[in-house]
């Protein structure tokens, strides 16, 4: 099937293995995943179906023995493994450990790369750079403290100064190491006269922070030769439990909407490409076929919900999501294939994801422009002597309230903040320091000056933070401030004993909150104390307030809506008009939608869409137009192997007939709608749907 949009590289999905039918996606791009001898065999098997092939491998960790055992140069790098404060090498199975990577552990990387470049590959996903906060005691991190300090080893927990000077190595080591694969790629491809892309599909900032792992995150969009990420976000990130209101629970739907927009602020202001990873089931085998669905709406919807992105991996395993079993929710010792119904709707899903690249975007829920910073240090200051709050609340104390009261608010990078144009967007911003802090003085002034061009600044916080006393730019090198804040509001022109409230700076405002932003989060009525600061602060810049119990975004035809609970008081929204329902494997036609709260929707508005002749609306397969025209059409379909496959036409007229070639299909037409149904048993080799009229 000859996709004329292939090479927008729309869709991904990644396997470790050969072409089978089962995992016969249909993307656009199939990411085969290791630099192992095998590799360029199993690349054969997805060109000759027709993908575009990129390769990805582990940068953290992966079958590496031969560099541990010295059988890539002759030394043994054993010393290498991340190691805890018992001593015990950090394991991700076996004797596969998670590194420490020293100057040669790059090195080794690009043999392997390279055996991808010869093979063909379009692009290289180095992915998951993770070190893990409890790591940073093995003779090899040891000696990459003293050439990177010039003072001996200290254990990180020995201090809170030592466990940020470890953080920061940490984040350094795998920056090095990808700049190395990066270099690397860069000159093979001016050798070879290519223009194979790099990649490094990662979890979000706040996701590796609330699991403790360190990663270099915003600063590889500044490494040469980097092209951007995969935004690694699903229902095994997104289900971490948060407080909210004094409850401790899952929220996967707000916790995946704030980790997809940390990742689509990461490349806003670089020009970087981020895919969003979906995922329908998870890491996890121990869930139901249920949980994975309603899970995977979720973050399927949060990640709808950035419409500055329009690029998917659609599946990270699809041979795990089409041929796996999974516990029975009624019993656990039975294990059970993939539901049908999910089968369709995925395909479904899959489809109208290659479509998501539209103009026109409008939201309709609560006040927009609102940010909450966000800094790479969050990840610095999660382990011991104090680590921050274990649930992250310092940032989901300030984020969440808002979120619950349908407002789209954005994680907002510190580190990009000096990026020209980057705060033009936001009217309001929420800061604390507790937590994070800036890693250098000149974000202060960009934000200086956005709060004197009009802009809003909350500022949360009380200066507890044991972090502020680390050896850093604020109070080295002839600086003396007791913490960043006070750096900060020199710059705004306040007086570092500012009282609490709202403080006229230029043509914006700054109201100050002297409290722990993590102590919302426990209190029963503590997000109405965060609201309380942001509406003052909205009101002195004249930005409209504005709060439901809902968020919908309208991309083009289709319509993204989650139902939130949680929430302010009021009946749910009901959305009206001739609205495809795309989670319905039987694309069923709803004429009403109510947005309860917990809901989540992908629907296809019919009334949004242009013209009037025969058009393909959705299909739970791959659908591509060959002819189409007053009399008729044809359509290429192909999909999964022995699931069920619909394609839903917007047809001016009763169908003179309907045919599969000869095979078995079912139609049903709607004269009042002028709406086609055509359901038929899904094949893994294109055939032809013919419609006459």
């Amino acid at each position: 099937m000859d996709d004329p949009l292939q090479n927008k590289e729309r869709t991904c999905f990644q396997t470790g293995g050969a072409y089978t039918d089962a995992a016969n996606l249909r993307s656009d791009v199939a990411i085969c995943y290791g630099i192992d001898p095998g590799l360029p065999a199993r690349i054969a098997t997805w060109r000759e179906r027709g993908y575009r092939i990129h390769v990805m491998t582990g940068v953290s960790w992966g079958q590496y023995q031969d560099y541990l055992y010295g059988r890539f140069d002759g030394e043994n790098h054993e010393d290498q493994a991340q190691t805890d404060r018992a001593g015990n090498k950090i394991s991700h199975g076996g004797d596969v450990y998670y590194m420490c990577p020293g100057e040669t552990y790059g090195k080794f990387l690009c043999v392997g790369v390279k055996r991808a470049l010869e093979a063909g590959a379009e692009a290289i996903h180095l992915e998951e750079p993770e070190f893990w906060v409890r790591g940073g005691y093995s003779e090899g991190f040891k000696r990459e403290w003293q050439s990177y300090y010039k003072e001996p080893w200290q254990a990180p927990h020995a201090s809170p100064d030592a466990q940020w000077r470890a953080s920061k190595l940490k984040y350094f080591l795998y920056r090095r190491a990808l700049q190395q694969v990066f270099s690397f790629i860069q000159a093979w491809n001016k050798e070879h006269g290519k223009r194979v892309r790099c990649y490094v599909p990662t979890h979000s900032l706040i996701n590796y922070a609330h699991w403790r792992i360190v990663s270099p995150e915003s600063s590889l969009a500044r490494l040469e030769g980097c092209d951007g990420y995969i935004a690694q976000v699903w229902t095994g990130t997104a289900r971490t439990a948060t407080m909210y209101r004094g409850k401790r629970k899952e929220r996967t739907f707000e916790a995946a909407f704030l980790e997809y927009g940390a990742m689509q602020n990461l490349v806003r202001a670089t020009n970087r490409t981020v895919w969003y990873l979906n995922d329908p089931v998870e890491d996890n085998p121990g869930y139901d076929w249920a949980d994975y669905k309603v899970n995977w709406e979720s973050t399927l919807t949060a990640s709808l919900l950035q419409p500055d992105v329009w690029q998917y991996e659609v599946a990270p395993w699809p041979e795990r999501v089409f041929s796996g079993r999974y516990p029975s929710k009624t019993d656990r010792n039975v294990r059970e294939a993939i539901p049908a119904a999910y089968a369709t709707e995925l395909q479904s899903v899959f489809s109208a994801l290659n479509d998501m690249q539209q103009k026109r975007v409008k939201w309709e829920c609560g006040t927009q422009g609102i940010g909450v910073a966000v800094s790479d240090t969050l990840m610095f200051q999660r382990g011991d002597p104090k680590p921050s709050d274990q649930h992250l609340s310092h940032f989901y104390g300030l984020a969440l309230p808002l979120v619950k009261r349908g407002i789209p608010a954005e994680p907002i990078q510190l580190e990009s903040v000096t990026i020209p144009g980057c705060l033009d967007r936001l009217r309001l911003m929420i800061l604390s320091y507790h937590g994070q802090k800036p890693m250098t003085p000149d974000v202060h002034a960009a934000i200086a000056e956005w709060v004197r061009k009009g802009g809003a600044l909350v500022v949360w916080d009380d200066d507890s933070d044991a972090f502020n006393a680390v050896r850093e730019w604020w109070n080295s090198d002839g600086k003396a401030y007791a913490t960043p804040r006070l750096h900060l509001f020199e710059a705004l022109g306040l007086p570092a004993d500012a009282a609490e409230g709202a403080h006229r700076v230029g043509k914006g405002v700054v109201v100050f909150r002297a409290a722990n932003p993590s102590a919302p989060a426990y209190a029963a009525a503590g997000d109405a104390d965060v609201v309380a600061a942001v509406r003052k602060a909205a009101s002195a810049v004249r930005l409209r307030w504005r709060e439901t119990n809902h968020l919908v975004l309208r991309r083009g035809p289709y319509v993204v809506a989650a139902g939130l609970d949680e929430t302010i008081e009021g009946a749910p929204r009901t959305l009206e008009g001739r609205l495809v329902d795309l989670f319905d494997p039987q694309l069923a036609l709803r004429r009403k939608v109510t947005l309860k709260p917990g809901s989540r929707h992908l629907l296809y508005d019919l009334d949004a869409s242009t013209g009037t002749g025969l058009k393909l609306v959705a299909a739970g397969c791959k659908a591509l137009p060959e002819k189409v025209g007053p009399r008729g059409g044809t359509w290429l379909v192909e999909g999964i192997a022995q699931t069920q496959g619909v394609v839903l036409l917007r047809c001016p007229s009763r169908p003179a007939s309907v045919a599969l070639g000869s095979d078995a299909s079912e139609w049903r037409f709607d004269a009042k709608e002028r709406l086609l149904w055509v359901t038929f048993a899904n094949t893994a080799r294109p055939r032809k749907l013919q419609v006459e009229l």
